[in-house]
């Protein structure tokens, strides 16, 4: 397995991102291309523990879950995990990218990751807020599960205050269902 530094991984997202490898969950819950767009957080500062503000991009590949092969560099690629509706359990077409993350967790000690949990727009907004926590730990979880430590691991819920997308489609809410992975810190 190969070992990623700092710069390894800023030039896999930066070729990721012009290389427009981007999907959207379709309403099957399958995901399709977005027509090489890449989605972007909207920096919004209404979650819960946050205390980051950063407008980061998102990237997501249709290479999971189609049962090909998914190599190291396109899974931690991926950085946006989906969801069913109601739901926290872990999909398997995010399995390959949350073990590549977790491989890269494990052997850079210094990298730290922030999990933000989304949820559609149906729902209280408690309950929202609460859902978008289960779907972060379980990420979370299923990360340490696979070789990250929880002290590399911060948990955020965003409840339906940061949409992916706008609109009461359910290509819309498929898209907000959505943990995003976010690394706060990289290995030196």
């Amino acid at each position: 397995m190969a070992i990623f530094n700092r710069n390894h991984l800023l030039a896999l997202i930066a070729a990721a991102a012009i290389s427009g490898c981007t999907t959207v969950p379709d309403n099957t819950g399958n995901e399709q291309p977005a027509d090489n767009t890449v989605s972007e957080s909207t920096g919004a500062s209404s979650g819960v523990a946050s205390g980051i503000d950063d407008d980061s991009m998102t990237v997501s590949s249709e290479t999971v879950g189609n049962g090909s092969s998914v190599g190291v560099d396109v899974a931690l690629s991926i950085t946006t995990v989906y969801f069913d509706f109601d739901k926290a359990n872990i999909r398997p077409d995010a399995y390959a990218a949350l073990k590549a993350h977790a491989a890269y967790l494990s052997t850079n000690a210094g990298a730290k990751l922030r999990l933000d949990g989304h949820a559609d727009e149906r729902g209280t907004r408690e309950y929202n807020l609460a859902l978008g926590e289960r779907r972060a730990k379980a990420a979370a979880s299923y990360l340490a599960a696979n070789g990250a430590t929880r002290s590399q691991l911060e948990v955020v819920s965003y409840g339906e205050e940061r949409p992916a997308a706008m609109g009461a489609s359910e290509n819309s809410w498929a898209a907000n269902r959505r943990v995003e992975l976010k690394y706060t810190a990289v290995a030196p």
